[in-house]
């Protein structure tokens, strides 16, 4: 079994992750697929086809910019799937109030994930897989902000070995 290789990379109020299949020889692929992608929100903001479309775009110019040559059809080097999915979260913080209790200070946000693989086509294999995730106080926001969580994920690409 390859270990996979993880890296934190942190970026302003998203943070992204990526990993890697260390015996994959990422020099050798020249041409990509982007899958359709699954949408996971409950939320209309983030899940209609212009945001997939948005992110299906994005992935496909960071790849090019990357030398890579996207492929509709025929043989290719990696297959690129995608999802993104929302959640609304709590966060709760105490305060203490002097002697006799506390101030409990209760925060609602929306946290979207979109999550990004590339699977060696030849091998059906995940070889690289990057995470952002943006907590924003709503669904338009993350929105708006799909394009960066894409640049950010793909600033690691191709992998260095450790």
């Amino acid at each position: 079994m390859v270990l996979l290789a993880s890296l934190p990379v942190l970026a302003l109020a998203q943070k992204v992750t990526m990993e890697f299949d260390q015996g994959a020889d990422f020099s050798t692929y020249k041409t990509f697929f982007v899958n359709p992608g699954q949408l996971n929100s409950k939320n209309a903001a983030l899940n209609n086809d212009l945001v997939r479309k948005n992110i299906q775009a994005e992935i496909r110019k960071r790849l090019i910019e990357k030398g890579l040559m996207e492929v509709t059809s025929g043989p290719r080097d990696l297959n690129v799937r995608f999802s993104l999915g929302s959640a609304r979260r709590r966060e709760v913080d105490v305060y203490p109030r002097g002697w006799w209790g506390a101030t409990r200070v209760v925060t609602g946000y929306t946290e979207g994930t979109l999550v990004v693989d590339l699977r060696d086509a030849r091998q059906q294999s995940l070889v690289w897989r990057a995470m952002a995730v943006e907590d924003k106080s709503d669904a338009p926001h993350i929105e708006r902000k799909i394009p960066d969580m894409v640049k950010k994920a793909f600033e690691q690409y191709p992998p260095k070995r450790k």
